[in-house]
């Protein structure tokens, strides 16, 4: 049977709630598990691979023209997910209409046709659901391995009645069914089970994506998606290499942090300003490329990145030998993305008297109240482990061998992406790593 939905979240989570009428009771009920689906099973990937280039170049552009505006909020080490930001809310494009619909597509970069564009979301998703793979353990004990899962979930008040392509679109193209809640009498219920579910999806790197406070008795709909990589470098780091080093912050202070060394054959670039290494991990189809500006200069090559210096510098790359020196980092970061998305160009979405979401609803007037954003990343000498979640919520109302230095001992700019697509998965910066 088809299912009925209402609040859209998004494992990076988006949630959409719609100002509905209804008793506003507060109890806190137990959480509902039940499941409904439109009745059509996934489609199998079905897109021209012009299409899916498309999206993946729409990605890429929509990382960099956001990355501009968050570099700018935030101070400090900033790491985000632009592919679950964008897939989280293509899901809730389905349900837009009108000049909402039209905003979205700009600000989100999507450039198919409705039909075209979450056919080529479901091909890229299949894609690089291939990408996992685990090799033989070898005498060093380390397991290599790649782990990437993407996964999506609708949350929908039970009883509220959303439109069936709206859940077929979902069920054929993102593989998600709706999960019934009750936001009206169990807020805190439907929170809790919206937040396990994340948590579960990202092993446990993001427990707590939606706040107290944000979801309320007008909630109607929330639809999630997660995004988790636990990958191993295809050139592990020794561990006995590593030690303390110098690393110089933005202010010229500096700070002692772990780092890393290894000298090996990687891919490198150099332009004006900056240097560059691709660090690929097993498999050799995920990487992440290490954007590294000269002393003095990380403002200039960072306000470059909107004017397509991540694709100049991994078409730069070379197979060269690179003394490297990395310092190791943990660190997650999270905001709320309203303001940010409604800068870049989509304020209509968010205002109750003038979104329109009747592709999901023809109940109530539906408009996204809020979006959330939950990235975390480690970086250490056997890999990398990230994870991101989004949720928008939606109420009523990479010869004689040259040997290369590369010592990052200062700020620099990172981006995991798909070797193949192109599609970057998670991009940031490391100010300071000891933060």
């Amino acid at each position: 049977m088809r299912a009925r939905i209402t609040a859209a979240m998004l494992a990076a989570l988006l949630a959409l709630t719609a100002a509905a009428c209804g008793d506003g009771g507060g109890s806190q009920g137990t959480t509902p598990a039940a499941l409904v689906a439109s009745d059509l099973e996934r489609r199998a990937p079905d897109a021209p691979a012009s299409d899916v280039a498309a999206v993946g170049a729409g990605n890429n552009a929509f990382a960099a023209a956001a990355y501009a505006l968050l570099a700018a909020q935030e101070q400090g080490n900033l790491v985000y997910s632009p592919h679950s930001i964008r897939l989280a809310l293509a899901m809730t494009y389905a349900g837009a209409r009108g000049e909402t619909a039209a905003q979205m597509a700009e600000v989100l970069r999507f450039d198919l046709a409705d039909e075209a564009l979450h056919a080529a979301f479901n091909a890229l998703d299949q894609e690089l659901a291939s990408r996992n793979r685990v090799e033989p353990t070898r005498d060093d004990g380390i397991e290599r391995k790649v782990q990437l899962s993407i996964a999506n979930s609708l949350w929908g008040q039970q009883g509220f009645t959303f439109v069936p392509e709206f859940l077929d679109t979902l069920a054929a193209d993102y593989g998600a069914g709706m999960r019934l809640v009750d936001y009206v009498a169990a807020t805190e219920a439907a929170r809790r089970a919206i937040n396990e579910w994340v948590a579960e999806q990202t092993n446990d790197r993001i427990t707590d994506l939606i706040p107290e406070g944000v979801l309320s008795e007008m909630t109607r709909l929330v639809l999630t998606n997660a995004v988790y990589l636990d990958a191993t470098w295809s050139s592990i780091f020794e561990k006995d290499a590593t030690y303390d080093a110098p690393f110089f912050r933005l202010d010229g202070s500096e700070v002692t942090v772990p780092t890393m060394h290894q000298q090996s054959f990687f891919r490198y670039a150099a332009g004006e300003g900056w240097q560059a290494v691709e660090l690929p991990y097993v498999g050799e189809e995920l990487a992440m490329v290490l954007l590294v500006p000269d002393a003095g200069r990380f403002p200039e090559v960072e306000g470059l990145l909107g004017a397509g210096l991540l694709d100049e510098v991994v078409a730069g790359l070379a197979g060269v030998e690179v003394n490297l020196a990395l310092p190791k980092f943990e660190f997650r970061f999270k905001a709320s993305v309203a303001d940010l998305l409604k800068a870049m160009g989509m304020p209509t979405a968010f205002d109750p008297g003038a979104a329109d979401f009747s592709g999901m609803s023809a109940e109530d007037r539906l408009f996204i109240s809020d979006v959330i954003h939950e990235a975390f990343i480690k970086v250490d000498e056997e890999g990398t482990e990230a994870a991101a979640a989004t949720a928008v919520i939606i109420d009523l109302t990479s010869a004689p061998i040259e040997v290369m230095e590369l010592s990052v001992d200062r700020p620099f700019l990172f981006s995991l992406y798909d070797r193949t697509t192109g599609q970057v998965l998670f991009l940031g910066r490391v100010l300071d790593p000891a933060s």
